[in-house]
């Protein structure tokens, strides 16, 4: 007499409670296993081989190589979550499938959806950790090691741009033939910045159509209090609509209302890798302002890849799992291969999709995405398939 399988209800998702509790008791092991060794691998390829070149070379203190490593440890810790759970998932469904626990499963009606159910929470549970871990720890972190790291190796050097600060500010106009686009509306240019004054500026400030005011000053500060540049010993000359000379203005002190970009884009940009979601998209819009399609492009791909990666657990959680109920992919031996296939693969894609977005050849969200998306078909039909 064979059992019938009745089909998969949402309520009864919840209710083998200690089939949840065995399964991810199961996974929560190979889970950490994979987290230290992938980030051990992460940190000795990617950091250590690096310092140790610039302690022997260039003279980096012990002490200020061992803080950089400390510091870039996170994001190698964040990295290694997703390839963890892909092995975590594997090798607890292959090893129930050897031990012939999921025929037992299956024999007695539970179905290969409600079994793969535990690794799928477990999953979400470590995307969550995840997001987080990506966007609040990783990004301070790394600014820290980078900080260090060019304090170091360069010294005295100032950390920022010390000179031609040069912000183009663009904006809508209508032509004739009742067509919007964009044309340069001012232009700011600083010959020396010292971290706190510009000096020896000019602005072109075209924002009523034409020409209207070209200024020159010998310093220039933010003040902060009013939101208001403080432009010294200068001389202001406003045009007419011809573009001839309407009059002639000198100062010693004048405050413009100017944006503060020139000065936010002269300080030390953080890379990518250093910046929050909310960072991302404040940089997003200074880039926005200056029409700066590469940077928009790259920013923008990089702002959707960090929503996008810490889903890969999800993914490798869902596809690890699938694969592992497979009763011909028993063993760790096989696991540990197919782990690494699977890894290889989809950093590979998702690193170059990223690149294509950068170049312009995707759209950011798709490149950003589309590793993922890949990833829940081939989930999804090796699941299916399984079931059948």
């Amino acid at each position: 007499m064979t059992a019938t399988k009745s089909p998969l209800k949402w309520q009864q998702l919840w209710q083998r409670s200690v089939l949840d509790r065995y399964i991810m008791n199961q996974t929560i092991a190979p889970f950490l296993f994979g987290v230290g060794l992938f980030s051990s691998l992460g940190i000795a390829v990617g950091v250590l081989f690096d310092l140790v070149r610039r302690v022997t070379e260039f003279g980096l203190p012990i002490t200020l190589a061992l803080k950089v490593a400390f510091f870039s440890t996170p994001q190698f810790i964040c990295y290694a979550f997703p390839m963890s759970l892909l092995l975590a998932t594997l090798m607890t469904y292959s090893r129930l499938a050897a031990d012939s626990e999921l025929v037992a499963m299956r024999s007695v009606g539970v179905s290969v959806y409600r079994i793969v159910l535990p690794g799928v929470i477990f999953s979400l549970l470590v995307t969550g950790l995840t997001f987080w871990f990506n966007d609040w720890v990783v990004p301070e972190s790394n600014h820290v090691a980078a900080i260090t790291l060019e304090k170091a190796l360069s010294g005295d050097r100032p950390q920022f741009q010390d000179n031609n600060i040069f912000y183009p500010e663009y904006g809508p106009v209508v032509d004739e033939q009742g067509q919007e686009r964009n044309v340069l509306t001012r232009l700011f240019y600083a010959e020396t910045f010292d971290g706190d004054k510009m000096y020896n500026l000019t602005v072109v400030d075209r924002t009523q159509g034409n020409v209207s005011q070209i200024i020159t000053a010998a310093a220039a500060q933010w003040n902060p209090k009013i939101n208001k540049w403080d432009f010294f010993d200068g001389i202001i000359y406003l045009l007419a609509g011809d573009g001839s000379f309407r009059n002639i203005l000198r100062f010693q002190e004048e405050q413009l209302q100017l944006p503060k970009t020139p000065l936010e884009l002269a300080q030390r940009i953080r890379d990518n890798t250093e910046m929050t979601i909310a960072q991302a998209r404040e940089h997003l819009k200074l880039l926005r302002f200056s029409q700066d399609e590469q940077g928009i492009r790259k920013i923008s791909t990089r702002l959707h890849q960090k929503i996008s990666f810490p889903f890969a657990c999800l993914i490798f959680g869902w596809v690890g799992a699938a694969l592992g109920a497979h009763t011909n992919n028993s063993g760790r031996g096989t696991s540990f291969a197919i782990c690494v296939v699977m890894i290889f693969v989809y950093y590979t894609l998702f690193t170059t999709t990223g690149a294509m977005g950068v170049a312009g050849a995707l759209p950011p969200i798709v490149a950003a995405w589309i590793a993922n998306g890949l990833g829940i078909v081939f989930g999804s039909i090796v699941l299916w398939r399984v079931a059948q």
